[in-house]
């Protein structure tokens, strides 16, 4: 059993609509302007039939034409409710937008109040032309066990994004309704397994886990990412929250090559690996500790390789004799420092006279290489 009401949307605000009751239906007698350019008039009829019995309707839904932007109210008045549940629906498109004192559909714009009697509300925030309609404030008299509603995730019991000390433990929580309950599985955004640890230290790696609550402990940089808990009763379409696990520990930098040789008036490049998390400022001096700034003789550049991950490098053009020597690589957060060594020396080539008896000789290439270290004064 039901009534039902229209939703104009239009550049101005009418209310209207006028509406007979009998014995054992409610006839709604509707009488709104068509949306075309004729401005003609129209009459619909509707009736639902009622039980005659517990609950009824004490009054039928207003129709409503309303302007864009504006809010909607429609209020659906029922006496005798006993244990059953009102429940608002789109007519025409069959979706449940509410039941009882929740909201069903995925539309922050929705929602309903009760004045904890016989008065139910629906509200719809900012009218937009996609909200027209019909809309139906119904009595399931079915047993509800024949409802099926689709799965919702329950924003204000579910977790945002995480940040946890590397070593730490993690819980990410998803908790999600519908009906019949959904099932509920985490996953990882970039493919990777998941990594579930025992009592006893043992680990295993799943691409899955299912339950409302992950449990992470002893966690990895490794294991940073966006997780997606899924929410699915076989009821389409299945719905998904993305969380943001960020893993802090202090940077690590890793150097490749410590010693660099390269010729006198060649280019160069130096390389040093650095994990940081959170981001990193990071920089190279020389080995007096002067900062090196970019410009025509330097270049300075960072590739990221993942999400705590970067590489960074530094190029010298040119190089000449007072190149050579010491460079770091230096990486700082908010959690601590590391620095990296690069030592850069030059390859040289010399020529030297092979002298034989009887005089003549030969010019011979050979290459040697120079460290050059500083000098204290």
């Amino acid at each position: 059993m039901g009534t039902i009401c229209l939703l104009n949307w239009a550049p101005v605000t009418n209310i209207f609509g006028v509406a007979r009751v009998r014995s054992s239906e409610i006839h709604v007698l509707v009488e709104l302007p068509q949306v075309d350019t004729n401005s003609t008039w129209r009459s619909q009829t509707v009736t639902h039939p009622t039980l005659g019995f517990e609950p009824d309707f004490l009054y039928p839904l207003e129709n409503v034409t309303i302007a864009q932007g504006r809010d909607a109210i429609f209020t659906c008045v029922v006496n005798n409710l006993g244990g059953y549940r009102v429940a608002w629906i789109k007519a025409d498109t069959k979706a449940i937008l509410a039941i009882h004192e929740h909201v069903i559909t995925n539309n922050a714009r929705l929602s309903v109040t009760h004045n904890d009697y016989n008065t139910w509300t629906l509200n719809i925030r900012g009218v937009r032309r996609e909200d027209r309609g019909q809309y139906m404030c119904q009595v399931n008299t079915d047993p509800m066990k024949k409802v099926v509603i689709p799965p919702d995730i329950i924003y204000e019991e579910t977790s945002g994004d995480l940040m946890v000390p590397e070593g730490g433990s993690a819980k990410l929580v998803c908790k999600a309704r519908g009906h019949p309950k959904p099932k509920v599985v985490w996953r990882r955004e970039d493919g990777g397994d998941i990594i579930v640890r025992g009592g006893t230290s043992a680990k295993s790696r799943m691409p899955s886990v299912e339950g409302e609550m992950l449990t992470l402990s002893k966690v990895t940089r490794s294991e940073m990412g966006a997780y997606l808990c899924i929410a699915a009763n076989g009821v389409p379409p299945s719905v998904s929250k993305r969380m943001m696990l960020h893993v802090h520990f202090h940077p690590l930098i890793q150097v490749p090559n410590q010693l660099v040789g390269a010729p006198i008036a060649a280019d160069v490049v130096l390389h040093c690996h650095v994990e940081a998390s959170p981001k990193a400022i990071n920089y190279w001096t020389r080995e007096s500790g002067e900062m090196i700034i970019s410009n025509e003789k330097y270049k300075m550049s960072e590739t990221s390789n993942s999400y705590y991950s970067v590489q960074m490098r530094l190029s010298i053009k040119s190089l000449s004799k007072n190149d050579m020597g010491g460079y770091k690589c230096i990486s700082k957060n908010s959690i601590g420092d590391a620095e990296g060594n690069i030592r850069l020396y030059g390859n040289y080539y010399y020529y030297y006279f092979n002298y034989f008896p009887g005089g003549g000789g030969s010019r011979s290439k050979t290459k040697k290489n120079y460290l050059f270290f500083p000098t204290k004064k």
